[in-house]
C-alpha cells in the first residue's frame, strides 16, 4: 500500500529511506507526487478502527470483500452417496 503522502496525515505517512529503514514522513504540505507507506493496522479490515478518512473506510471494505472472495469454499456433499454395504 502506497498512498500519495499527501492523502494521508502526517502522523500516519511512513517513506522507505535509502537503507531500507521507515521514518514517519512529517514533511507539511508533502510534495504532490510523494508516495508513503501506512501502517498495516490501518488498512486491516480484521481492525476495528474509527473512520479516519474516507478513501481508507472503502479500501478496508474492498480488502474484507477480497478476503472473503479468497476463502476457500467447502465443496457441495454429493448428489447421490455411495453404496457402502
Amino acid at each position: 500500500m502506497a498512498p500519495l503522502a499527501h492523502m494521508v496525515p502526517a502522523e500516519h505517512r511512513w517513506i522507505e529511506l535509502s537503507d531500507g529503514r521507515v521514518t514517519v514522513y512529517g514533511v507539511c504540505p508533502p510534495d504532490q507526487f510523494q508516495r508513503c507507506r501506512i501502517e498495516h493496522r490501518l488498512a486491516c479490515p480484521a481492525q476495528p478502527l474509527p473512520d479516519l478518512w474516507p478513501w481508507l473506510t472503502a479500501l478496508r471494505g474492498e480488502n474484507a470483500r477480497e478476503a472473503q472472495r479468497n476463502e476457500p469454499k467447502p465443496s457441495p456433499p454429493p448428489e447421490q452417496w455411495p453404496d457402502a454395504g
